[in-house]
């Protein structure tokens, strides 16, 4: 009730001074820190769902930065508003504001060293940034502005110190609960500890996500890691685990997760993870199934196409309706449905005199090759799947995640040689014996359904 209180408040002077015809008033009655803790408390709300705050936090953003700009060396003698000033910077602020104003600041030592490695980190300088905020301990500074530079510091060391930066997302979590800088830490673990290898780590800050920022606009970020992490870490994580944590999101973002899921395993020859995720999103929830979705029929039928029902599968990708998919996941169908007539075909009859040819790379079937094409668009991100919910561009004013790790197989072009991991087919096998014809084209199947799931977009 306090913090509301307080957000209510801080809101009511910002509305007083925009109705103003200029940003003037606000400038001259309000403190950079009073400012900057009004952007805070927009971005938190926005971080918790509320996007109707976005247009709020870009205004705040314009007027923090002329106040700023504005700043002396007088208003600067008060502690809060150098704090200020930091935080704003790690917010996503202004790199050219804020180093302005740090030339006009009489500070100390420490505080002036801390402004450089925030001015290096919003210049794109990480080893200069490093080196100048790294003798600085988070927990030693004010809870605002400790937890900002733990996040900062966490996210200067995640390529090369993931452990430590995991400690130091974890003091931001700490330092500041249920605001922006908590929701960022634990984005960013779940990508950390996908590297790791941990999925404890994973499957923790994992549920942490869903429960608190699952409709923050940063969402998609989140998904992008969620899913990497749940092919990377397969053999760790439960399928009890992972629908106990997609069960906290609502059933639209839910099926597309699983959806998601379903096309990278299946793509990646994770059977058993394809046909579980594929048969959650088919089954819906709170009675409303999926079932004539064609994605998921499309790649519950890709881990199954050398199946024994192979005739089945031919019959289930050949009801499903084209116009519904995307441009990578409709050639993804027509690889599909070509290794599947390549299964059912009966093995056509070698000449007996003539000697074994010397063993050949079978090139790839037209369609195969189509798959190659990657597909933009792909599946939508999570909030782009709920209408009421319009997707929205990631916010200025807050720091950029690192990167996904990408943690799927490299892709290979379809029209090179088949993978060390898939032997050539040699027809110097006695091809007077109808077996061993059937067996060297079922050999040469199985080696196109390897280069199809190589080539395809993931």
């Amino acid at each position: 009730m306090k913090r509301a209180a307080l957000t209510s408040r801080m809101i009511g002077l910002l509305l007083l001074a925009t109705a103003c015809p200029s940003a003037g008033l606000a400038q001259d009655t309000l403190q950079p820190y009073q400012l900057v803790r009004s952007l805070q408390l927009v971005q938190d709300r926005i971080a918790a769902g509320d996007h109707a705050a976005m247009p709020m936090q870009a205004k705040l953003l314009e007027m923090t930065d002329a106040r700023l700009r504005a700043a002396d060396a007088e208003d600067f003698k008060d502690p809060k508003n150098f704090r200020a000033l930091l935080v704003y910077g790690m917010s996503g602020g202004n790199p050219v504001t804020v180093e302005a104003a740090v030339s006009r600041a009489a500070s100390d030592p420490r505080n002036l060293a801390m402004a450089k490695g925030v001015i290096d980190y919003l210049n794109g300088r990480p080893g200069e940034a490093i080196e100048a905020l790294r003798p600085i301990d988070p927990m030693t500074l004010p809870g605002d502005l400790g937890a900002f530079l733990a996040l900062v510091k966490g996210s200067l060391l995640a390529p090369d110190q993931p452990a430590a930066a995991l400690t130091l997302l974890d003091e931001a979590k700490l330092l500041s609960p249920g605001t922006l800088v908590e929701e960022a830490a634990l984005r960013r673990s779940v990508g950390i500890a996908v590297t790791q290898g941990d999925a404890a780590r994973f499957a923790l800050a994992s549920t942490q996500y869903v429960e608190r920022y699952l409709y923050s606009p940063y969402a998609s970020q989140f998904a992008d890691s969620f899913v990497s992490g749940v092919i990377a870490l397969h053999m760790s994580i439960s399928q009890d685990k992972l629908a106990d944590i997609t069960s906290m999101m609502d059933p639209e973002r839910e099926k597309v997760i699983y959806l998601r899921i379903a096309r990278r395993a299946a793509i990646d020859g994770m059977s058993d993870l394809s046909a579980f995720a594929s048969a959650r999103a088919e089954q819906g929830r709170d009675g409303n199934t999926n079932q004539g979705d064609p994605r998921a029929l499309l790649y519950s039928s890709l881990s199954t196409v050398t199946s024994d029902t192979i005739e089945d599968v031919r019959t289930k990708l050949g009801k499903i309706d084209r116009s519904k998919l995307s441009d990578g996941d409709r050639a993804l169908l027509d690889a599909a449905q070509a290794i599947a007539g390549e299964v059912v075909a009966p093995p056509a009859s070698l000449p007996v005199a003539n000697p074994a040819p010397a063993p050949v790379v079978p090139s790839p079937e037209p369609e195969i090759a189509a798959a190659s094409t990657t597909d933009a668009a792909g599946l939508p991100p999570v909030e782009g799947a709920v209408s009421e919910k319009p997707a929205l561009a990631p916010l200025a004013a807050a720091p950029a995640a690192p990167a996904a790790p990408n943690t799927s197989a490299p892709a290979t072009d379809a029209a090179t040689v088949l993978p060390a991991s898939a032997p050539a087919v040699a027809a110097s096998a006695d091809t007077t014996d109808p077996t061993d014809a059937a067996m060297t084209k079922t050999r040469r199947q199985l080696d196109l359904i390897d280069q199809m799931l190589g080539a395809a977009p993931k």
